[in-house]
């Protein structure tokens, strides 16, 4: 992957984390959630771990990166996967891809809190609609009062945790890269989340045995080439492009989400969902910083384009 082709790929990994919502509420409907997620979570670890090995850049962790990662991983794996996979098992997949969506947001924040960032006016703007989307979309088809089912509150707070682990990431420093620190936090998650299914799910591992050679497919699918291949692409976008950039395209993560659920969960739509869609996307990319990215960029070039052409005029 190159600086070229980038969009590319990333377009293409929205596309398949938008259809893992869908994949991960087939294997929460056939699978005890919290075992499968932990097995899931395992399986793309080691994938991460083997793509590196393979690359020559495989090592164990020291002692002190061990805590870090542990830390980190307590957000950013075992929080966000556990809360997603019992958040999945109460609510629909059309709610799960919106309410996710609001990730860039809730990491915007994050970095106010925790890095001092600064909150400009498109933000704050950004962070209401994106909210706002959020309220429309927990309301869709509800014909009484106001309420949040607790699937929705499980699929927010998974959005929390990882927000706040992208932060932890930032914030803390390691000679370790982060396709690495990425891989050993799934392991060691993994781990979390299997005591968790062994405290809450007695029998949690013995309903792996029972799906159909579709649900195993799905999750291989999902463990290696969403999560694993996922992970990778993102991060080293990121790298290429910045954040803000890339979290523009997490807006097409919440098209296939809808998309998916609709066609092949048959899951109705309603129109406060699409309304939801709408802000949320629109939240997106005002409270993520994405404009005022754009518009430093464009100051920019268009100050460096001025010097240039007042200096070829000084010749």
């Amino acid at each position: 992957m190159n600086q070229s082709n980038v969009y590319i790929w990333l377009c293409g990994i929205m596309m398949v984390w938008g259809l893992n919502v869908v994949a991960v509420k087939v294997l929460v409907e056939q699978f005890d959630p919290v075992a499968m997620t932990s097995l899931r979570i395992f399986v793309a670890g080691v994938g991460v771990l083997l793509v590196l090995a393979f690359m020559k850049k495989w090592r164990m962790p020291s002692m002190s990166e061990l805590g870090l990662i542990t830390l980190i991983s307590l957000f950013n794996v075992v929080g966000h996967h556990y809360f997603l996979a019992i958040g999945l098992k109460q609510t629909s997949a059309v709610n799960t891809g919106l309410i996710l969506g609001l990730i860039p947001i809730l990491t915007a924040i994050s970095a106010m809190v925790f890095l001092k960032a600064k909150m400009t006016p498109l933000k704050l703007l950004g962070i209401i609609v994106g909210f706002m989307g959020v309220a429309l979309v927990v309301m869709a088809g509800q014909q009484d009062a106001f309420s949040i089912a607790m699937g929705d509150l499980y699929i927010l707070l998974a959005a929390v945790v990882q927000a706040i682990s992208f932060v932890l990431i930032k914030k803390t420093s390691t000679d370790m890269g982060i396709l690495l620190l990425t891989g050993w936090m799934m392991i060691i998650g993994s781990f979390f989340l299997m005591v968790i299914s062994f405290v809450t799910e007695p029998n949690g591992y013995a309903t792996l045995l029972n799906g159909e050679m579709y649900h195993y497919a799905v999750f291989f699918a999902s463990a290696l080439l969403a999560t694993s291949v996922g992970h990778m692409i993102y991060n080293n976008a990121i790298r290429m492009i910045g954040p803000s950039e890339s979290a523009v395209f997490t807006n097409l993560n919440l098209l296939f989400s809808l998309t998916g659920a609709a066609v092949i969960l048959n899951e109705s739509l309603y129109v406060e969902q699409l309304l939801g869609f709408l802000f949320i996307v629109m939240g997106v990319i005002s409270g993520s910083g994405a404009i005022d990215h754009w518009i430093r960029s464009r100051r920019t070039r268009r100050t460096a384009l001025l010097e240039r052409a007042y200096r070829e005029r000084k010749k």
